[in-house]
C-alpha cells in the first residue's frame, strides 16, 4: 500500500495544509474506530493519497463518498482506486451541499488550518451527522474534549458538547505523516446525542458563548452585561468565569438572555 505515498506521484500543497498519513497501523486504527458505530452512509473528508480510503472501499453494505478539493488528488485517486469512481465529490467540505439525505458518519484527517471551520460544519449538519471520527491538531482535539474547570475548555468545547458526546481516542505522532507536521495530532470521536438540551436557537447560544470566553479571565458579569437585564446580572453565576460553567449552565443562561 505504501507505494501510493511515492512523492513523485503527487504534489504536496502547503496552501491546503496537506500532510498525508502514511502509517498503516494508524490508518487501520481509525478505520476500526469508525466501524464501531456500523455506519450505513460514510463521508471521508480529504482522502488525499487514499491512506484510509483504500480500507473503506473494501467495506460492503456501506454507501461511501469522499470529498476532495485538490483536483490532482481526484485524478490520482481515480487512477489508483478504480472503485472510488462515481463516489468522489470534487470540492470544499465547507462549501458543498450535505452529501446524504439521511444520517451519515463523517471521517477525516482534517487540515489544521481549517479545524474550527470543519467543526462548525459538523454543527451545521448536526441533525444528520450521527458520528464523526476526526484527526485534528492535538491542541484542537484536546480543546473539544475538555470539560469545565480546564484551561483548554472553551467555545468549541461548549458548542460541540451541547450536541455530541466527545471521546478523545488516541495521539498520532508527527512521524506518521508525509511530510511530518511540526505538531502532534489527536483523534477524537463525536457521537450525536440528539440535542439533549433542546437548543432551538444555535446562533443565540453561539453569541453567548463567544462573549463569555471573549474575556475568559473576567467574571461573567462584565462580558455578558449587554445581554442580560440588571436584575438577572445579580445572580451568583455571574461572579464565575466562563471556564467554570458547564454546558447546562450556558444553556440556562441562554434562556435568560434579553
Amino acid at each position: 500500500m505504501f507505494e501510493y505515498f511515492c512523492p513523485f506521484m503527487y504534489t504536496l500543497k502547503k496552501s491546503l495544509g496537506q500532510h498525508f498519513l502514511k502509517d498503516l497501523s494508524v490508518c487501520r486504527r481509525i478505520v476500526d474506530e469508525v466501524a464501531i458505530n456500523k455506519p450505513r452512509n460514510l463521508l471521508e473528508v480529504g482522502p488525499g493519497a487514499g491512506a484510509i480510503t483504500a480500507l473503506f472501499l473494501e467495506w460492503e453494505n456501506v454507501t461511501f463518498r469522499a470529498v476532495e478539493l485538490d483536483h490532482e488528488k481526484v485524478v490520482f485517486l481515480e487512477q489508483n482506486f478504480p472503485a472510488i469512481r462515481g463516489k468522489l465529490i470534487e470540492g470544499n467540505i465547507l462549501d458543498i451541499d450535505v452529501p446524504f439525505d439521511g444520517a451519515f458518519t463523517l471521517v477525516g484527517n482534517f487540515p489544521y488550518n481549517i479545524s474550527s471551520q470543519i467543526l462548525f460544519r459538523v454543527l451545521e449538519w448536526r441533525e444528520q451527522v450521527e458520528t464523526m471520527v476526526g484527526m485534528f491538531q492535538k491542541e484542537v482535539a484536546v480543546r473539544v474534549a475538555s470539560g469545565p474547570g480546564n484551561k483548554d475548555y472553551g467555545i468549541l468545547s461548549v458548542l460541540v458538547q451541547a450536541f455530541f458526546r466527545v471521546e478523545y481516542l488516541f495521539d498520532v505522532s508527527e512521524n506518521s505523516f508525509d511530510p511530518p507536521p511540526k505538531v502532534q495530532s489527536g483523534v477524537i470521536r463525536l457521537v450525536n446525542t440528539g440535542n439533549p438540551y433542546q437548543v432551538k436557537d444555535f446562533k443565540k447560544l453561539l453569541r453567548l458563548v463567544k462573549a463569555a470566553f471573549g474575556q475568559r479571565r473576567k467574571q461573567l458579569r462584565n462580558p455578558l452585561k449587554p445581554y442580560f437585564k440588571p436584575e438577572i446580572l445579580k445572580e451568583d453565576i455571574f461572579t464565575k468565569r466562563a471556564e467554570q460553567l458547564s454546558v447546562a449552565d450556558f444553556i440556562d443562561l441562554m434562556h435568560k438572555m434579553s
